[in-house]
């Protein structure tokens, strides 16, 4: 959220900090899968519980979070993502050859775009790079 701020100079009329969290049982039913807090000035914090075989699907969660002041129209709902690049370093550690296969293994590694389900033309992915 920052970044976009920093670098587009605007914040969005709504803006939801949303946490996926897996339970320990094997399926979460609707009436308990989300939590929502407001924080007011169209800030809210969305929580959405699954089970561990459920398969995720954010959109389709968070069209159960029936609240006048949030609105999760497909068109007009926009999800940041996250995306970490590793990088070998020459730092002492981890042996190198297995600093380049952790990354490797991660860059070939399913985003969580498919995971989640998530429209791909409604995301922004917003990179970093970690140094191991």
């Amino acid at each position: 959220m920052l970044h976009n701020l920093l670098h587009n100079q605007v914040l969005h009329e709504q803006v939801v900090l949303l946490t996926v969290v897996y339970e320990d049982i094997p399926r979460v039913p609707a009436n308990r899968r989300f939590e929502v807090d407001s924080y007011g000035e169209g800030f809210f914090r969305v929580i959405l519980h699954f089970g561990f075989t459920d398969e995720p699907d954010v959109p389709e969660a968070l069209k159960l979070c029936h609240l006048d002041e949030l609105d999760f129209s497909p068109m007009r709902t926009t999800y940041f993502l996250s995306r970490e690049t590793v990088i070998a370093s020459k730092l002492v550690g981890m042996a190198r050859w297995r600093e380049a296969l952790f990354a490797f293994m991660l860059k070939n590694a399913n985003g969580n775009l498919r995971f989640f389900k998530l429209p791909v033309n409604r995301v922004i992915e917003l990179g970093t790079q970690v140094e191991m």
